[in-house]
């Protein structure tokens, strides 16, 4: 606790002692007297005390960031508008799929279509707007195939003699 007091102390002396010596001490500049024999010899010049020059302020200049024009500006209020579709037909996967959509402002409609694991296909075909909302119907088509397991007889083995 002690050495924390004392390191605290020499801080702030550090600190108060720092302020005088940023600035240089006055030095003195006094004539050199020479001595004559006989005769009037005359005054010294009188010392002069050269003190260290304080920074001159200086006010903050004034900048101006140039803006850059465009030539052409950015309606960020258009309707929005768009249109895609896209198919995967891998049937070694059974991934077997596609769908399509657009939209032209606050209208989209869409459909896809996917094969069921049991082999149907389903078909969704949707519609969305701010009077109906979401809408959607489906189809189904095809027949359902659930595989049948086949259960094995139980194979029986003759016991082991001793």
């Amino acid at each position: 606790m002690a050495f924390i007091q004392c390191t605290l102390a020499a801080l702030v002396l550090h600190v108060a002692c720092g302020s005088y010596l940023a600035h240089r001490a006055a030095a003195y500049h006094g004539g050199v007297g020479a001595y004559h024999h006989g005769g009037y010899q005359g005054y010294e010049a009188a010392p002069s005390y050269d003190y260290a020059a304080y920074p001159a302020y200086s006010s903050a200049s004034s900048y101006q960031a140039d803006y850059p024009s465009y030539s052409k500006p950015v309606d960020y209020y258009s309707p929005p508008k768009y249109s895609f579709n896209y198919g995967v037909k891998d049937y070694h996967t059974g991934d077997v799929k596609d769908q399509w959509e657009e939209r032209d402002g606050d209208v989209v409609k869409g459909e896809y279509s996917l094969v069921e694991p049991d082999g149907t296909t389903r078909k969704v075909t949707y519609t969305a707007d701010d009077h109906n909302g979401f809408n959607a119907v489906v189809h189904k088509s095809g027949t359902a195939h659930h595989p049948t397991t086949v259960a094995h007889a139980p194979v029986y083995h003759h016991a082991y003699r001793r």
